[in-house]
C-alpha cells in the first residue's frame, strides 16, 4: 500500500463552481486572507490589507518580479482559416514553445497582424509546437517580438476563467512590481498587493526580488496515479545579487508564491546556480530547506501548486484547510483569496 502523500487521489477536492474567481478582488487588498499558525495549529481569518501585521519579526520577504505578456494571439493561415497561438516560453533567442488551436504541419505559417508571421518548426508529442516568428522576412528574436504583441495580443487568462479578457485585465492580472517580461501566467499571489502597501512592506522589511517566467505548465493537472511520475515543466529563472545574498544568510524567508518558493528551493539544491531552467517538483516527501513561510493563493485540484502547498503543511492539513476555505466561501485560483502559512 501506497503512502498518500504520493497518491495524486489524496489532493482531489471538489470545489464549488460559484467559488472560482473570474474577476479580481477590488481594491487589491480587500481579498480575504486565511492564516495558519502551524506552531500554534491556529487559523485565523482576515483580509489581505492585514497581511503586514502577520509578517514575522527578523523576516525577509522574496517577490517574483516577472511580467505577464499578453501571450494569446489570433492570426489565420495562408488558406483563410482563423487559428488561435498561445506562447509557452521562449526556449532560446528564436524558437518558442506555443501551443496552437488549430491543425498545423511543419512549415505551416500563420499569419498576424504587425505583419507578424509564425513558422511552425517542430510538433512535439505533448501537444506544443516549436515556432519561429518573422517580420518582413526577418527571424525575429524574443525580445524583438515582445512589443509587438503588446498591440496586437491577449492577456491569456487561465483557462477556468471562463471568459474573454477585457481591459481591465492588462493591469489587473499583472502585480504591481512586475518588470521582466516573459511569464504567460501571473504569480497570483502577488496581485493582492497595492502600490502603496507594497511600498510600505518594502520601507519597513528587508526584501528581494527573483524573477520565474511562469509557463502554462503551471496549470496542468497531475494526472499519473503516483505524483512523483508526473514530469515536471521547467521555466526560466533569475536570481538577483540581492535575492542571491539573502538567500545564503540565516534570515528567515518569507516566499511570496510558489513561484518565488520553487526558485529559492531549486536554487538552494543546485548550488548557487543563479539563472537557468528550474523544474523542481515540492511536495510532502521534498519538503522546502530553504523558505520558512509561504504566502499563497487557493490552487486546482490534483496540481503542483497544492502539492506544494502539502510539502508545508502535510497532506491532511492542507485538504483542511481547503475545506475550511470552502466553508468560509473564499475564492479560489489566480484571482482568488489567498493564505497565509507561518
Amino acid at each position: 500500500m501506497q503512502n498518500k502523500e504520493y497518491l495524486t487521489s489524496s489532493y482531489d477536492f471538489t470545489l464549488p463552481s460559484e467559488l472560482i474567481a473570474t474577476y479580481p478582488a477590488s481594491p487589491r487588498d480587500s481579498a480575504k486572507l486565511l492564516v495558519y499558525n502551524r506552531e500554534k495549529d491556529e487559523i485565523t481569518h482576515v483580509l489581505f490589507s492585514d497581511f503586514e501585521k502577520f509578517i514575522p519579526k527578523k523576516c525577509a520577504l522574496i517577490f517574483n518580479d516577472t511580467k505577464v505578456i499578453k501571450a494569446r494571439l489570433f492570426g489565420l493561415k495562408i488558406s483563410g482559416a482563423k487559428i488561435e497561438l498561445l506562447i509557452n516560453r521562449a526556449l532560446n533567442a528564436h524558437n518558442i514553445n506555443v501551443y496552437i488551436r488549430g491543425k498545423v504541419k511543419i512549415d505551416t505559417k500563420i499569419f498576424f497582424n504587425e505583419n507578424l508571421i509564425a513558422k511552425v518548426k517542430k510538433l512535439n508529442s505533448d501537444g506544443s509546437r516549436i515556432v519561429n516568428f518573422f517580420r518582413n522576412n526577418k527571424l525575429l528574436r524574443f525580445e524583438d517580438i515582445l512589443p509587438i504583441i503588446d498591440k496586437i495580443g491577449h492577456v491569456p487568462l487561465p483557462p477556468y476563467i471562463q471568459r474573454e479578457n477585457n481591459q481591465e485585465d492588462e493591469s489587473e492580472y499583472q502585480s504591481v512590481f512586475a518588470q521582466n517580461e516573459g511569464a504567460v501566467a501571473a504569480p497570483t499571489a502577488s496581485l493582492h498587493f497595492t502600490n502603496e502597501q507594497h511600498k510600505r512592506i518594502c520601507k519597513n522589511h528587508i526584501h528581494a526580488f527573483i524573477t520565474l517566467h511562469v509557463g502554462s505548465g503551471t496549470f496542468k493537472p497531475v494526472e499519473c496515479t503516483t505524483i512523483t511520475d508526473h514530469p515536471m515543466h521547467s521555466e526560466y529563472y533569475d536570481i538577483s545579487d540581492n535575492a542571491k545574498e539573502l538567500l545564503n544568510s540565516n534570515i528567515p524567508i518569507l516566499s511570496v508564491g510558489t513561484t518565488s518558493t520553487r526558485t529559492i528551493e531549486f536554487y538552494v539544491r543546485h548550488k548557487d546556480i543563479q539563472r537557468g531552467e528550474a523544474n523542481l517538483f515540492l511536495h510532502p516527501n521534498n519538503k522546502p530547506l530553504r523558505v520558512n513561510h509561504l504566502l499563497t493563493n487557493f490552487h486546482l485540484p490534483k496540481s503542483t501548486l497544492l502539492m506544494l502547498v502539502a510539502s508545508f503543511v502535510g497532506v491532511d492539513k492542507a485538504r483542511e484547510l481547503y475545506r475550511v476555505a470552502i466553508e468560509e466561501k473564499y475564492r479560489f485560483y489566480s484571482y482568488g483569496d489567498a493564505m497565509l502559512i507561518l
